[in-house]
């Protein structure tokens, strides 16, 4: 089951894609996709309506991030060895957790804002993970079955805010605009290996990244037991799990660095396999409302 959330930015409404690909509207089943309704028995009621019997959304509606209320934005950093290397970072013996904030959650196709004084900003293909039921020091075994579902998301981050500013690098990963995310949040049951999926990026038609989630150092289940020895993951939670290689720090051109930065104008394209696509315009800072 694939769930959306559609309409003007603070006015969505809850939706589901049919057979067809075409979005049938929720909102007399439930209110909205929010943490409460991400529970296995949510699901499943959702799981067992006829689509066809849902009120068709006519045209090509925006889709906002699939779920509102999120709690957390847990990032999981060079979880990837191939990303490691090229970072020039070394592989981690333990997952890398640092936090992106709400703030910066938007819809998969929304444009993404550069920074004022932005001279370093990057793309990161990911999936991501979200909770739909608590989790408190869970074993690997079970880890998976806390997962309500799967999504797209683009953890666009600030280089040099990131790295070469001091502190963590949550000051790099948080800008406004920085956590496109959807265009679907997708049901566990309709990914039975969350580590066979392939992930992909394109700047400006041109494909940078090219990756599969086989090739993670630390596997999702891993991530979820890991991380809820922390801190407790509540239903709505987002975990967003790490990049292959093929981001912008990392290009080289002959065996040197020739680093590609997104400039306004700029058009990133990426998806994870079964999870949707995401298209997203790059323009310059612009003081919001």
């Amino acid at each position: 089951m694939k769930l959306v959330r559609y309409g003007k930015v603070g006015k969505e409404k809850p939706g589901l894609i049919d057979a067809n690909g075409k979005v049938r509207d929720l909102s007399h089943i439930i209110s909205d996709i929010t943490p409460d309704n991400l529970s296995d028995k949510v699901l499943h009621k959702l799981a067992k309506l006829n689509p066809a019997k849902l009120p068709l959304v006519r045209g090509n509606p925006r889709m906002g991030c699939p779920v509102i209320g999120s709690g957390k934005f847990i990032a999981i950093g060079l979880n990837y060895a191939d990303h490691a290397a090229e970072a020039g970072m070394p592989l981690p013996k333990e997952p890398i957790i640092f936090m992106k904030p709400t703030s910066c959650i938007q819809g998969p196709d929304d444009e993404v804002m550069l920074p004022k004084g932005s001279v370093k900003s990057d793309w990161e293909v990911e999936l991501g993970v979200v909770i739909g039921t608590k989790a408190s020091y869970v074993s690997l075994k079970s880890a998976l079955d806390h997962v309500a579902g799967y999504c797209t998301i683009n953890d666009v981050s600030e280089r040099e805010y990131q790295i070469e500013r001091g502190g963590t690098w949550d000051k790099g990963k948080g800008c406004d605009t920085f956590g496109p995310i959807g265009p679907w949040l997708v049901t566990r049951d309709e990914i039975t290996n969350p580590q066979k999926l392939d992930m992909w990026m394109e700047l400006n038609g041109k494909r940078m990244q090219t990756g599969n989630t086989k090739t993670m150092v630390f596997n999702v289940a891993k991530l979820i037991s890991y991380t809820s020895q922390f801190m407790t993951l509540y239903p709505g939670d987002i975990i967003t799990t790490g990049t292959p290689p093929g981001v912008g720090m990392g290009v080289k051109v002959n065996g040197k660095s020739a680093p590609v930065f997104l400039k306004p104008g700029d058009v990133m394209t990426l998806g994870v396999e079964g999870l949707g696509e995401q298209t997203q315009k790059v323009i310059a800072y612009k003081k919001q409302k």
